[in-house]
């Protein structure tokens, strides 16, 4: 029997000639991740273990990008506590301020996590990386602070799920749609603790931002990582960015999977995800009747140059609804640079847009863009728990950026079509 690529991937971290799902393995790391909300207990179980130095000062990477530009004295001493470490422990990869982005966005940017990679991070949405053909999983803050310790992280191999992607997109319909119908259809624990591999011919017509935004979601079905096999687009993607050697792997003619899904994405419209799960599901064309108050687009999932420019084809030449507050948050430093030299800022703000500096912020109810009692935001985010942006009696509709920006100009949820 063969092996999936997150199979491979495993194997290969551990020494072991061959693994199958439900094994508990020892594996070594390659990247281990913290930002300034999970790094600081990492931090705290590293000396109270009797940590000296880290593992290997080029893998612990720090990015602290939740709560910043600090939003109070306490999210100040959390950044000032991680950077005292960072410093003493001379880290190469640490992130705040004017060279800091949102994470996930951050690190693929960097080529600092690539191909072949087995990374894990102290939150739940370093699956993204799995758009590269890395295994990438959120952990807990104190298996971080073993992988600090040790370079090393026991794991169970997850079984694999897989889905085929097939036929052509309509406009304006992207990976956003892709992993919200996927999500709906399985729900929120539809993979639990599976690997979801993204396979077929509609990959090939995906961009590397699409792929980003499926694997990010992969958690908000359940699953371990999100994965897919790198082809000439990852090649074109991390040459000229990676940092050190990397490895593609693709799955056996033969891997055994736990399923296999085929989806005609021709056949989807832009999906919006309703208050309060990402699997509450709804094509757009249903949802016209839902106005708005805010509506938000950036994210781990959605800020990339790829959506800002999706967001601007749509607001160019109109203006955000006098009732809607409408904020775009580049998610790099290069991002918001790439987004200045194209002239989408200038787009953003003509719009009556608020452009924010790259930040995790709202997405998680942090700051930058909370929601007050009863208000309703449709949002390019992966999340839309109760209270997840701000009040328990607030709503979040998860969109694609494009959707996001048409419902900011109509205060009202629409196709941007429809405008």
């Amino acid at each position: 029997m063969g092996l999936t690529i997150t199979e491979k991937i495993i194997r290969d971290h551990t020494g072991l000639s061959d693994i199958h799902p439900g094994m508990l393995v020892n594996a070594k790391i390659d990247i281990a991740l913290g930002n300034d909300i999970t790094a600081p207990i990492a931090i705290r179980e590293f000396i109270d273990a009797g940590g000296e130095k880290v593992f290997d000062a080029e893998r612990v990477i720090f990015v602290l990008d939740h709560f910043t530009p600090n939003k109070d004295i306490a999210s100040a001493e959390q950044c000032k506590y991680i950077r005292e470490f960072a410093l003493k422990q001379k880290l190469t990869h640490f992130f705040e301020g004017g060279n800091c982005g949102v994470e996930h966005a951050l690190l693929p940017e960097k080529g600092l996590v690539l191909p072949g990679d087995l990374v894990i991070g102290a939150d739940s949405h370093t699956c993204t990386y799995g758009a590269l053909g890395a295994f990438a999983t959120g952990v807990g803050s104190t298996d971080l602070a073993a992988v600090m310790l040790t370079g090393e992280l026991w794991f169970k191999v997850p079984a694999t799920m897989k889905f085929i992607l097939y036929g052509s997109l309509q406009k304006w319909v992207g990976g956003k749609d892709i992993i919200l119908h996927i999500i709906g259809q399985i729900g929120v624990d539809g993979a639990l603790y599976k690997a979801m591999e993204f396979a077929g011919e509609a990959v090939a017509s995906l961009s590397m931002a699409d792929r980003f935004t499926i694997a990010n979601m992969a958690i908000e079905a359940g699953g371990k990582n999100g994965i897919f096999a790198p082809d000439e687009k990852t090649e074109r993607y991390v040459k000229d960015k990676a940092k050190r050697n990397y490895q593609f792997y693709h799955s056996d003619d033969d891997a055994f999977y736990a399923s296999v899904t085929e989806i005609d994405v021709s056949q989807l419209e832009p999906q919006v995800a309703l208050p309060h799960l990402p699997s509450n599901v709804k094509g757009v064309s249903e949802l016209s009747s839902i106005c708005i108050d805010q509506a938000y687009i950036g994210s781990c999932t959605n800020g990339r140059i790829e959506d800002l420019r999706q967001a601007a084809d749509v607001l160019k030449g109109r203006k955000a609804h006098p009732y809607v507050r409408l904020i775009i948050v580049p998610a790099t430093p290069e991002v918001f640079r790439q987004a200045l030299r194209e002239g989408l800022i200038e787009i953003f703000l003509e719009a009556g847009g608020i452009v924010s500096p790259p930040t995790c912020g709202a997405c998680l109810g942090g700051h930058m863009g909370i929601l007050a009692r009863g208000e309703k935001a449709i949002a390019t985010t992966n999340r839309n728990f109760v209270g997840r942006m701000g009040h328990p009696e607030s709503e979040v509709y998860l969109s694609n950026p494009a959707v996001a920006a048409a419902s900011a100009v109509a205060g009202r949820i629409v196709h941007p079509d429809s405008l």
